[in-house]
């Protein structure tokens, strides 16, 4: 139902420690005007539908389906959102849902913990968020992965994402690491804009007065400079939470991003980690996009195991599935990593799995 695309040996291992341990699952919101800019991402149809996508995902991702929302699903160019998915899984399974706002246009409409964060300006400014900012969304971060995972006996956490425009800035974050990552990222369109991004980032990084330095940057004034707020917390939560259990960065790019800052933070800093306990995992959408390079992406990291569930809408009766199979959406809100774990924890087949997803979408429609 999954496959370990790199690093292996390690993958096998996390999927060997942790395939009886069931999920706990995190969603970290957060925002950052690059989403606005015209054409930048297709989760949501237009720049103002944008702002409400997280909002509109959490609603989703906590209640399910409802007579009416307080903010409805955007609609999207093609196919739906992939909290879909998500929530398919969480609630079958009855997945606890820990929901983090780190930095929305406005908050959300469900119960949340609030990081008291900030939505991030566009990352062209150069100048996305407060340094002093960025330092207390990692602490907490670190707080929370040490309260989430304090009593994982046979645990393992799920931490996933929704912020729209977050390729760009993970792109802007692989950069300022000194990552080769033109033309390997992933976006929601299905032929991935590379040449817009590269542009955005090249900007944002100019911006700040760090292109073409030949040190990779401070990790936290590299957030600040071209970040989002979802990064930095992530990263704080893996950190301290691998210390007792397993880790799961449930996303594509974005994920591979924050692994990337994770290596550099403990590289720069003296933070206790356990690496090894720590995997992103994704859909197959993501990690076989033509239009991008996820596997050499996550070679080029290091040691990084990348995983991806097999699952597949290329027989689904709705065409709102189908359309991943064409490139649209490909993930987000940690579709990809509620989908491996409905394999590991609880050893749901491909159509058990489909089955969930058709039931919640004919139910929503």
């Amino acid at each position: 139902m999954f496959r370990i695309y790199t690093s292996q040996s390690l993958g096998q291992k996390w999927v060997d420690t942790y395939e009886d341990y069931s999920p706990i699952f995190a969603c970290i919101l957060g925002f950052t005007d690059t989403g606005l800019i015209p054409g930048i991402s297709a989760a949501g149809a237009t720049p103002e539908a944008r702002k409400y996508t997280a909002i509109a995902d959490a609603e989703f991702l906590m209640n399910g389906v409802k007579s009416s929302y307080d903010y409805p699903l955007p609609p999207l160019h093609q196919g739906v959102s992939p909290v879909f998915i998500t929530r398919a899984i969480v609630e079958a399974c009855n997945i606890p849902i820990h929901l983090f706002n780190a930095g929305l246009p406005i908050p959300p409409s469900v119960s949340f913990i609030d990081l008291k964060g900030q939505p991030a300006n566009c990352l062209t400014t150069g100048k996305a968020l407060p340094l002093s900012l960025v330092y207390d969304l990692f602490q907490q971060g670190l707080n929370w992965g040490k309260k989430l995972s304090k009593n994982a006996t046979k645990n393992f956490l799920i931490l996933s994402e929704c912020v729209v425009g977050g390729t760009t800035t993970a792109l802007a974050i692989l950069t300022g690491l000194g990552i080769d990552a033109t033309g390997k990222v992933n976006s929601s369109h299905p032929n991935c804009n590379h040449q817009q991004k590269e542009i955005i980032v090249k900007k944002g990084l100019t911006n700040a007065g760090h292109y073409d330095y030949l040190q990779p940057l401070n990790p936290f004034q590299l957030v600040a400079a071209v970040g989002d707020p979802m990064q930095i917390v992530v990263a704080g939560m893996a950190i301290s939470a691998s210390i007792k259990t397993g880790v799961m960065l449930a996303g594509g790019t974005q994920m591979l991003a924050v692994y990337a800052l994770i290596k550099s933070i403990i590289n720069t800093s003296e933070y206790d980690i356990n690496l090894d306990n720590i995997i992103v995992g994704t859909t197959r959408w993501v990690a076989e996009d033509l239009t991008g390079d996820t596997v050499e992406l996550a070679k080029s990291i290091g040691t990084v195991p990348l995983l991806a569930t097999k699952l597949n809408f290329s027989n689904s009766s709705y065409e709102q599935l189908k359309m991943y199979e064409q490139g649209y959406v490909k993930e987000g809100v940690g579709a990809g990593g509620c989908a491996i774990a409905a394999s590991l924890s609880f050893n749901w087949t491909q159509e058990k799995l489909l089955n969930s997803i058709k039931n919640l979408v004919n139910n929503y429609y």
